[in-house]
């Protein structure tokens, strides 16, 4: 349970998870480091398709990523139960910041003139598969200790306001990243990001240390891997919440290949790619705006398929859209059918594990969440090489609503489900 002790009523208090500093400083550090990789990777994703014209090298940008992530992160969710989770927080970030200046270097003019094609492609993939690396360490770390900086009973309140702090930083993030890069180039985009991650560092050094209050002996690497995942099979809300996550975001996302929309399905470029990388943050961040006054949980599963349903629609109509504006609100409305699925599922993951089982629980959710968006990232950019950029999108959308309904007739004994109450199991 939380070490907090403060309790403000969540149903009438819209600011209730932000009055405890340790939480502010934790989602402010989020809201930097959204930023900052937002901007790296629009950044490094452009240059490379400019460079190769090339769909499939966005893809591989997710794959890189991806795949380190996935082979650690269920082992993160182990060490973050049993270590102190800001200190593991501040290695990885340390570990991060260190490759992001190895990649400015690499990137200087004066260095990148003595590097072939296939030289600076190795070399920013091996960055992109050191971040996932660290990052599968860092996030369960920071998704266990959320729990412990606020009360049980700020839990939805907490999950909306976190994701606000996402997707501030992500409609920031695509804005100055589009502009910075058109404006001062490579190198210099990737030298704010070394800032933001400084920044971000110090935010998280505010937190207090959080060593695990019990920590099961006898109990071998394996054991405790093998007790998260028993927990996230035989929880069906848990398993098929972020199963509907997984295949709607690997099957439905656009945002890898939108640099091939910005160039040759649109004519927008640079500035017009972060226009849209930025639309689905803008739907998000109104949405959970409102969700932290009147969070979604009455009737939890419900919204939970209606919002995946909405998502799928909305990439549909940005499939078909040869307009920036009617693309930007298609994107602007994914966003926003988003971040109701993502506060649902945030609530349920927070609410659902017992404190010494959370950390764990949250990092097979993590990779989840990587699967769906940096291997995404490698089937949209696949499947834009093979079909063409919009024939991918309208086959993804098609199938994201097609999971949806298959979801619905396998959860129907979940829809009576309330989580505005405070029950576990």
């Amino acid at each position: 349970m939380s070490e907090s002790s403060a309790e403000t009523p969540a149903s009438t208090d819209a600011f209730a998870a932000l009055r405890f500093p340790e939480y502010r400083n934790l989602i402010g550090g989020s809201f930097l480091f959204t930023i900052a990789i937002t901007i790296q990777e629009i950044a490094i994703a452009y240059e490379l398709y400019l460079i190769t014209r090339d769909p499939l090298v966005l893809g591989l940008l997710g794959l890189a990523e991806a795949l380190p992530f996935i082979a650690v992160a269920l082992y993160g969710g182990h060490v973050a139960d049993r270590h102190d989770k800001r200190r593991i927080m501040l290695l990885a970030l340390g570990f991060i910041l260190a490759g992001s200046v190895f990649l400015t270097w690499l990137t200087l003019p004066s260095v990148r003139a003595g590097l072939s094609q296939t030289t600076l492609l190795a070399g920013c993939y091996g960055v992109v598969a050191a971040f996932g690396l660290a990052r599968g360490f860092l996030t369960p770390a920071v998704s266990a200790l959320k729990a412990f900086l606020v009360p049980r009973s700020h839990y939805a309140n907490a999950s909306a306001w976190s994701s606000t702090a996402w997707q501030a930083g992500a409609i920031l993030g695509p804005m100055i990243g589009g502009f910075l890069y058109a404006g001062a180039g490579l190198t210099t985009s990737l030298t704010v990001v070394c800032g933001l991650l400084v920044l971000q560092s110090l935010m998280y050094v505010r937190i207090k240390p959080r060593p695990p209050a019990d920590v099961s002996s006898g109990e071998t690497v394996w054991q405790s891997l093998g007790e998260g995942l028993r927990f996230v099979w035989q929880s069906k809300i848990i398993l098929y919440s972020i199963s509907l996550d997984l295949f709607s975001v690997l099957f439905g996302g656009v945002v890898a290949i939108l640099p091939v929309f910005a160039e040759d399905v649109l004519q927008i470029g640079a500035q017009g790619l972060g226009i849209l990388r930025a639309a689905p943050a803008v739907g998000a961040l109104l949405t959970v705006l409102v969700l932290t006054r009147y969070p979604p949980m009455k009737h939890a599963w419900r919204n939970l398929l209606i919002a995946v349903a909405g998502f799928g629609l909305s990439i549909l109509v940005f499939g078909v859209s040869r307009s920036l504006w009617l693309s930007a609100a298609a994107l602007c409305a994914s966003g926003a059918f988003d971040s109701i699925s993502v506060v649902i599922r945030s609530t349920i993951l927070q609410m659902m594990p017992p404190d010494h089982l959370r950390g764990r629980v949250l990092s097979v959710n993590s990779i989840f969440i990587s699967s769906s968006n940096e291997l995404g990232a490698f089937q949209a950019g696949t499947s834009a090489a093979v079909f063409g950029a919009t024939r991918s999108v309208l086959i993804g959308s098609g199938i994201t609503l097609a999971i949806v309904l298959w979801v619905w007739r396998r959860s129907g004994n979940l829809l009576s489900l309330r989580l505005d109450r405070d029950a576990r199991g």
